[in-house]
């Protein structure tokens, strides 16, 4: 009888080790938050802004420019999202529901905006800088609505995955199922 009772004692004990053990696995796994945003793709757009200004019946000639716009967009994922309940683990399996990819960042560097080819009239003065300005917005408002199409979203889970498989296979994991959440509609 004292036998059994050890048994049932030492079960219970082991039970609960275990289950610390498998609750410190998934602390180990959500310290990944820590890096808050994770870019894992990187893609350079170019886009051609052509303006002309030669519509006016009140403007004596021409006024037409043609730049080149050059956009780094980096994608990623919010790691800062993540919850234990996202994480799940049974021993050496894991699940982690990630959320969808995301536009970390979009930019316009001024070195890589060039203007190809501008025409001014006599009579007309040269595009300003507001008027360029209001070129560039209209070009990037063109190159978020281009994203989709670019595939940079899908590129960026499978990098993720690849990133992150390695990663937990290196933890010790050997089955791996990494999950996407459902992309938002509206873009940053």
């Amino acid at each position: 009888m004292l036998q059994i009772r050890h048994s049932a004692v030492l079960a219970c004990l082991l039970f609960a080790a275990a289950c610390k053990r498998e609750s410190d696995r998934v602390a180990q796994v959500l310290q990944v938050r820590d890096m808050a945003e994770l870019a894992t793709t990187e893609y350079s757009v170019t886009k051609i802004v052509k303006a002309s200004d030669d519509k006016t019946w009140y403007k004596f000639g021409d006024r037409k420019i043609l730049m080149s716009v050059e956009a780094d967009i980096k994608a990623g994922i919010d790691l800062s999202q993540l919850t234990k309940d996202d994480v799940r683990i049974q021993g050496k399996s894991i699940r982690v529901d990630l959320p969808a990819p995301v536009i970390i960042s979009l930019n316009l560097p001024p070195e890589k905006i060039k203007v190809a080819f501008q025409e001014i009239g006599v009579l007309r003065d040269p595009f300003d800088n507001a008027a360029r300005d209001a070129l560039l917005a209209q070009a990037e408002v063109q190159i978020r609505k281009s994203i989709p199409v670019t595939g940079i979203l899908a590129e960026t889970e499978k990098n993720t995955r690849n990133l992150l498989t390695n990663f937990l296979q290196q933890a010790g994991y050997e089955n791996i199922d990494i999950r996407f959440g459902q992309p938002k509609t509206a873009l940053p």
